[in-house]
């Protein structure tokens, strides 16, 4: 194959060889989308429904929820679709549909825990001007340049991956289209156009990367100066559960493009593809409920049959705080 003209599409790494593994695997991402379907939708709707969720934080919660959903809906009907035919064929459209959406999502979801730390950061170490740093216009405009940046790093990376000469087949060695798996499908002398691509990720997520621990850092040092053990713990019920998603999601990732070469295996990397990319969306509504004592009231009151009525007949308004 010339490039990437010749290609009219892509053979996806398979999760298993065998017919009773292959429904196996459909079976199980079947309950792990259904677990993250339910989950975050219990979220979006709570956190729409209910007016005393109606402030920065649970809005830009609502926001995660959707980009979770988002995700896992982007990689996963596709795999339990090629197990449950017993193929690995997508459209060349169609990985490249694939490859825009995740990097949208996920890269928007990134950018929204950015902004999640800062407003933990605002509630607790500048109570006074939480109200003016973080209104309804600040917060819509903070979403919105973290979806929009996602979408700009996903259409820029997306143009530049399958703008790359494709000489070395068409076998993708993950579930789903990637950046890296096709990267090794180009020709050699498109080298310096993939560190290119790698380095501009990699900056802004370190930059990312490195405002989340500086706001974690005066975060605990407020906390420790809280005198009340009840003002420690509400500080901490506030911050774990955002800080246990963060390291979620930057841990796996992280293991994903940082491991050595020299230890990677086609099987090793499908199961760290399922750590950041499935895992995170069906296990954040978990995280989130555990310790957050309204959205669990929020939840109970949406799930609790007398009073759907009331819920249904609310005209919500999502920025009303």
């Amino acid at each position: 194959m010339s490039n990437g003209s010749s290609i009219t599409h892509f053979l996806l790494l398979p999760f298993a060889h065998t017919r009773e593994l292959q429904l196996w695997h459909f079976w199980l991402f079947l309950g792990i989308s259904l677990a993250a379907l339910l989950g975050n939708g219990l979220i979006i709707t709570s956190t729409a429904c209910d007016q005393h969720l109606h402030t920065p934080m649970y809005f830009f919660l609502l926001n995660l929820s959707l980009l979770d959903l988002g995700c896992i809906l982007t990689t996963v009907p596709k795999s339990m679709a090629n197990s449950l035919r017993d193929t690995r064929a997508i459209s060349y459209t169609g990985c490249a549909a694939q490859l825009f959406f995740f990097l949208f999502f996920i890269s928007a979801e990134y950018f929204v825990l950015t902004v999640m730390a800062y407003d933990r950061y605002v509630a607790i170490c500048k109570p006074l001007h939480y109200g003016t740093l973080l209104g309804s216009r600040a917060c819509v405009h903070m979403a919105a340049a973290a979806w929009g940046t996602g979408f700009l790093n996903a259409l820029v990376n997306t143009a530049n991956t399958f703008s790359l000469p494709l000489c070395r087949g068409n076998a993708v060695e993950q579930f789903f289209c990637e950046i890296p798996p096709i990267l090794k499908l180009s020709c050699s002398h498109s080298y310096l156009r993939k560190i290119w691509l790698l380095e501009i990720g990699a900056c802004v997520t370190f930059v990312c990367f490195v405002f989340i621990v500086v706001s974690y850092v005066q975060i605990f040092r407020a906390v420790l100066r809280i005198p009340s053990e009840q003002g420690r713990h509400k500080a901490f019920s506030m911050c774990l559960p955002h800080l246990a998603v963060v390291s979620l999601f930057v841990s796996t990732g992280a293991i994903a493009y940082l491991k050595p070469p020299s230890i990677s295996s086609p099987s090793l990397d499908l199961v760290v593809s399922v750590l950041y990319s499935v895992v995170p969306p069906a296990v954040n509504p978990v995280i989130y409920s555990l310790r957050n004592q309204e959205l669990k009231d929020a939840v109970r009151k949406l799930t609790s049959w007398g009073l759907f009525q009331p819920l249904f007949s609310y005209d919500p308004t999502i920025m009303g705080f």
